[in-house]
C-alpha cells in the first residue's frame, strides 16, 4: 500500500536504488532479440550537471525506456569526455593537477546522473583519459599510420613570444594571449595529420542513407565537405621567381577566365617570399598577414589588403601578362596558395581591384531581360550568364562555356578537369599536456616511426605541477626518452585533438571491458550502428564529421561492417532562463541569478518589475536567454531535485518544449509538473482504497465507462506514436494530462467502473512510465504487481475500444457555431442535415433567410449557409 502523500525523495532513493541492486538496465547481447542501442551524447566532466544535460538525458532516457517496454533489448550507456583545455585551466586556478581536479568531478556528476534516475548501464562506463581507453587509440592511430593515412607537415599555429606556448583558439582574447597578454603570433610548427580528404567523396555520398537525420545537419556537414566541380589552371611566370616557374589555381568558373585581371598569392607563398626576399616594404607586408589570424569564415567581410609583387603570369589562352599580387584573403593551406581574380564578376576580387585600382573586365553579359542587375561600376555581377569579351567563345551560356574552355586548355597542356573538396585535412595535433600522448617516436636522422603496439600505451603521467605555461611532459626532457631496437628515439610530446576520443567512444561502449582489442567485431557489429543519438546542434559538422570517418576506418580496418555510426540523429534545442542585471555609471553590467531574484508580473505573465529578494535592490530584466556563466542564470538542476524530485524535472522537460526547440524554464511550469504528479499520485492512491476491482467487461459496459475506456485506448494510441515515430514528448505529456482530467472526473460507483479505472490507472502508469519511471514504478507495485513495470510490455490500444457509437457534431449557420449535436457514427448524411436543420439555435438564425446550401464534413461538422 502507498502511503497517501507523496513524497518524491523517498520514493526516488527507494527505486533507485531497487534498479541498481536488481541490475535493472545491464545491457547483454542476445542474437534472438531485437537490440536498440540509444546514446545521448557524453559530457565533459566540468562539476556539476547544467540543464542542457539534464534535457538530452532525458530525452534519451525516456526513448530507451519506451523501446525496452517495445520487447527491445535495450543498451543506453554514459561515459566521460575527460581530457581537455578546461581541465588544464581549472587545474591553474585550484592548484592541483587536471587528473584529480577531473575523477573528482567524473565522481560528483555520476551520482548527480542516478539521482535523475536514468537507465545506464554503469558496466560500459568509459572515460577517456584512462590509458584503458586511449591506449586503443593510439594503437589505431599506428594501424593507420602504416596504412598511409597519417602524415607529418608543418602548419600554423598560435604563438605566444613570452609564454613561448602554443595557444588554442579560446585562449586569444583580441589577438593577445590570455596570460601574458602578449600579441600572439602565427607560427609554423611540424604536426600530425589524418587523411580526412581520402574519405571526402564518401562521406558525402553517404549522407544520402541518414534518411533519419535532420536535413539541416545534412545540409551543413555537406557543405562543410563542399563538393565542386572545376578546372585546375597553370599559369606560366613571364620571368621565373627562383626556382618557381608557374603557380597553379582552381576555378570552378572557367567561363569567367577571359575576365582575369590579376592573380593574387597567399603570404606563404614561394612567390611571394622571393618578392619578400629583396623588398622591405613586401617583406613587412608578408609579416602582417603571418601574424593576423583569420578564420575563414571572416573573410568575406574582413578588410582587403595586398601588395604588388612586380612579378607576372602569362594568361594561358590570351598571352596577355597579368600581375601578381598577395593579398591576406588567400589561404595558403586552402587550395594552391593562389587564385584568379575576375574582378568583374566575384565580389571579394571587385574590392581588392577596386581599392587598388586594378582593372575589372566584363566578360559575362546577363541573360536578356535581366541588363539592368549587371553595374560593374558599383559592384561584381557574379550570376551566370551569355559570355561577351571572350574571343571565340562568346555567345556561350554557362555549360557549354565550361566544356570548350576546359578542352581547349587541356589541349594547351595548360589545364585539367577536376573534383575538388573545401574540407581539409584532419589536424590532431594539440600541444597542451591534458590529452592522449601521439604515439609517434622521433627517430636520430629525424624521420617518424610509430611506437610499437606492445609498448602501449604511451602513458600519460597524471601527477603534475601545471604552471600554465609548458606542457608538464614537454617541460620533462626525461619523459620523451626512450629506445626503439635498442637505439635512443624521442617520444612524440605533441597529444590528440580531443575530437578523437569522442569520434569512437560509441563503439567502445559496445566493448567496453575488452581489454585485449579495440574493439571485438562480434559485440560491436551485435550492437552497431547506434539506432538513436541525441546531442546538441552545435556538434552538427566537427564531432558528427570526424564520427562519421572514424567508422569508415574503423570499418576498413575490419572492426565493423556497417557504413555510418548512427542511424537516427535528434538534436534538442537549448534551455533558455529569465536574466536580470544591474548595470553601473560606466556601463557595466551585473549579473544576478535568477533564485535571488523577486518578479512582478502582469495579466499576461510578463515580467514588469524585478529586485533582489534580499535587499529589495531594483535590477532589470535581461529577458529569456540560454542559460550560462556569464549571464549568472543558470538553474542548479540539483536544487530542483532536492525541492520537488526526478520525476518533476524529468516531466516538465519533456512538457515544456518540443524536442528540437528552445526551452524556456519557467518555475511555474516546474510547479504545474509537480501537482501533475500528486494528482497521479492521488488518483491511484484513492482507486487502491477502493479494493481489488472485478473482472472488465468490456461487453457489459454503459455508455460512460465506455467513453472512458475509449479515451484511455484513444491516449495509449497518441502517446505510442509520439513517443516512438514522431518523437513529439510534449503532445505525448498532453494527451496524458487530458487524460487524468477524464479520469478524475469518472465515477467510481460499480464494480464496472473500479474495473474500467483499474485498466485506466494501469495504462496512465505504463505509458507515463518512460518519462517518470520512479513515480510509474511504486504505483505500479502499490496496485499488487510483483513484476517490476520495466518488464511489462507496452500496452495496446484496443480497436474496438476506439470505435465510436456515437459522434459529436458542430452545427454552423454561415460558419458560426450555432449548436452541438450527437448522432450515430454510421448515422446517413440526410439524418445528420435534418436534425442539424431542426436544432431550435440553428432556426432562430434562418428564420426568414433562404437556405442555400448545407455542407456536411461526416463525423465533425454541419454548416448551413443562409441569407
Amino acid at each position: 500500500m502507498a502511503e497517501k502523500q507523496y513524497h518524491p525523495k523517498q520514493i526516488e532513493q527507494a527505486v533507485q536504488q531497487y534498479w541498481e541492486n536488481n541490475q535493472s538496465f545491464k545491457a547483454v547481447e542476445n542474437p534472438d532479440k531485437e537490440k536498440f542501442y540509444c546514446l545521448s551524447m557524453f559530457p565533459y566532466p566540468s562539476g556539476r550537471l547544467h540543464m542542457g544535460h539534464v534535457r538530452n538525458y532525458t530525452i534519451g532516457d525516456v526513448i530507451s525506456r519506451f523501446q525496452r517496454m517495445q520487447g527491445k533489448n535495450v543498451m543506453q550507456p554514459m561515459g566521460w569526455d575527460a581530457f581537455g583545455l578546461p581541465a588544464e585551466n581549472a587545474a591553474i586556478n585550484n592548484s592541483t593537477a587536471p587528473a584529480k581536479w577531473t575523477y573528482a568531478n567524473i565522481d560528483y556528476m555520476k551520482d548527480q546522473l542516478k539521482s535523475l534516475g536514468f537507465g545506464y548501464d554503469w558496466d560500459r562506463e568509459v572515460a577517456t583519459c584512462k590509458p584503458d581507453y586511449y591506449r586503443w587509440e593510439q594503437w589505431f592511430f599506428t594501424r593507420l599510420y602504416e596504412k598511409g593515412l597519417v602524415y607529418k607537415k608543418h602548419a600554423t599555429v598560435n604563438w605566444d613570444p613570452i609564454d613561448q606556448t602554443v595557444l588554442a583558439n579560446e585562449q586569444v582574447i583580441d589577438g593577445r594571449g590570455w596570460r601574458s597578454g602578449a600579441l600572439v603570433e602565427q607560427k609554423e610548427i611540424p604536426q600530425w595529420f589524418i587523411k580526412i580528404t581520402d574519405y571526402a567523396e564518401e562521406l558525402l555520398q553517404d549522407l544520402e542513407q541518414l534518411e533519419q537525420w535532420p536535413d539541416q545537419v545534412k545540409a551543413m556537414q555537406a557543405n562543410w565537405i563542399g563538393r565542386s566541380e572545376g578546372v585546375e589552371i597553370t599559369f606560366e611566370l613571364a620571368q621565373a621567381a627562383g626556382d618557381v616557374s608557374d603557380l597553379t589555381v582552381y576555378t570552378t568558373r572557367p567561363d569567367t577566365f577571359y575576365g582575369v585581371t590579376y592573380v593574387a598569392v597567399a603570404a606563404q607563398h614561394p612567390i611571394a617570399e622571393f618578392a619578400g626576399a629583396t623588398n622591405p616594404q613586401i617583406s613587412a607586408f608578408i609579416e602582417e598577414c603571418k601574424n593576423t589570424k583569420v578564420a575563414e569564415a571572416e573573410m568575406a567581410t574582413m578588410e582587403k589588403k595586398g601588395c604588388d609583387t612586380g612579378l607576372f603570369a602569362v594568361h594561358p589562352l590570351t598571352g596577355d601578362k597579368v600581375p601578381i599580387w598577395i593579398a591576406n584573403f588567400v589561404l595558403m593551406d586552402y587550395g594552391s596558395g593562389a587564385v584568379m581574380a575576375v574582378p568583374g564578376h566575384d565580389q571579394r576580387d571587385w574590392e581588392f581591384a577596386a581599392k587598388y585600382k586594378l582593372p575589372i573586365a566584363q566578360v559575362i553579359a546577363p541573360v536578356e531581360g535581366a541588363e539592368d542587375k549587371c553595374d560593374l561600376a558599383t559592384s561584381a555581377y557574379t550570376e551566370k550568364g551569355v559570355l561577351i569579351n571572350s574571343d571565340k567563345f562568346n555567345g556561350l551560356l554557362f555549360t557549354e562555356a565550361f566544356e570548350q574552355i576546359s578542352s581547349a586548355l587541356e589541349a594547351r597542356g595548360s589545364g585539367k578537369r577536376k573534383v575538388n573538396y573545401r574540407l581539409r585535412d584532419w589536424g590532431v595535433s594539440r600541444q597542451r599536456y591534458w590529452g592522449a600522448p601521439i604515439p609517434m617516436l622521433k627517430l636520430p636522422n629525424g624521420e617518424s616511426a610509430p611506437v610499437p603496439a606492445e609498448d602501449l600505451p604511451v602513458l600519460l603521467p597524471e601527477d603534475v605541477e601545471m604552471n600554465g605555461v609548458t606542457s608538464p611532459i614537454k617541460a620533462d626532457p626525461d619523459w620523451a626518452k626512450t629506445t626503439l631496437n635498442g637505439e635512443e628515439v624521442l617520444r612524440e610530446t605533441d597529444t590528440f585533438d580531443t575530437f578523437m576520443e569522442s569520434s569512437w567512444y560509441y563503439a567502445r561502449y559496445s566493448c567496453a571491458q575488452n581489454d585485449t582489442a579495440m574493439l571485438d567485431p562480434a559485440q560491436a557489429n551485435y550492437w552497431l550502428p547506434v539506432d538513436q543519438y541525441i546531442g546538441g546542434i552545435e556538434h552538427a559538422i566537427l564531432h558528427l564529421l570526424y564520427s562519421r570517418f572514424f567508422h569508415k576506418l574503423l570499418r576498413d580496418e575490419g572492426l565493423v561492417d556497417s557504413d555510418e555510426p548512427y542511424k537516427r540523429l535528434l538534436c534538442q534545442g537549448m534551455v533558455l532562463a529569465d536574466s536580470y542585471f544591474s548595470e553601473d555609471d560606466a556601463g557595466k553590467k551585473t549579473w544576478f541569478s535568477p533564485t535571488d531574484v523577486s518578479t512582478e508580473k502582469d495579466d499576461k505573465g510578463r515580467i514588469i518589475k524585478a529586485w533582489l529578494t534580499k535587499d529589495g535592490t531594483p535590477v532589470e530584466h535581461g529577458g529569456m536567454t540560454k542559460m550560462s556563466k556569464s549571464k549568472n542564470n543558470g538553474i542548479d538542476p540539483q536544487q530542483v531535485i532536492d525541492q520537488y524530485g526526478a520525476d518533476t524535472v524529468r516531466l516538465f522537460t519533456m512538457f515544456a518544449a518540443p524536442p528540437e526547440q528552445t526551452l524556456e524554464w519557467v518555475d511555474s511550469g516546474v510547479e504545474g509538473a509537480n501537482r501533475f504528479l500528486r494528482r497521479v499520485w492521488k488518483l491511484v492512491t484513492d482507486h487502491i482504497d477502493n479494493g481489488a476491482p472485478a473482472p472488465l467487461k468490456k461487453n457489459a459496459l454503459n455508455k460512460e465507462q465506455q467513453a472512458l475506456r475509449r479515451e484511455v485506448h484513444k491516449t495509449i494510441d497518441k502517446v505510442t506514436d509520439d513517443l516512438g515515430r514522431r518523437q513529439t514528448f510534449n503532445t505525448a505529456v498532453a494527451a496524458v494530462m487530458e487524460l487524468l482530467n477524464h479520469l478524475q472526473k469518472a465515477s467510481q460507483e460499480s464494480d464496472a467502473d473500479v474495473a474500467v479505472m483499474r485498466e485506466a490507472v494501469e495504462a496512465l502508469l505504463l505509458i507515463l512510465n518512460p518519462i517518470t519511471p520512479h513515480i510509474s514504478h511504486t504505483l505500479w507495485k502499490a496496485l499488487g504487481h510483483s513484476e517490476d513495470i520495466e518488464t511489462v510490455a507496452w500496452p495496446q490500444a484496443d480497436s474496438a475500444a476506439l470505435v465510436e457509437d456515437e459522434k459529436l457534431i458542430i452545427v454552423q449557420v454561415n460558419g458560426k457555431v450555432r449548436a452541438k449535436i450527437t448522432v450515430a457514427a454510421d448515422a446517413p448524411k440526410e439524418e445528420v442535415e435534418t436534425l442539424a436543420i431542426a436544432q431550435p439555435n440553428v432556426q432562430q438564425f434562418t428564420e426568414g433567410k433562404t437556405v442555400r446550401k448545407v455542407i456536411v464534413v461526416p463525423g465533425k461538422l454541419v454548416n448551413i449557409v443562409a441569407n
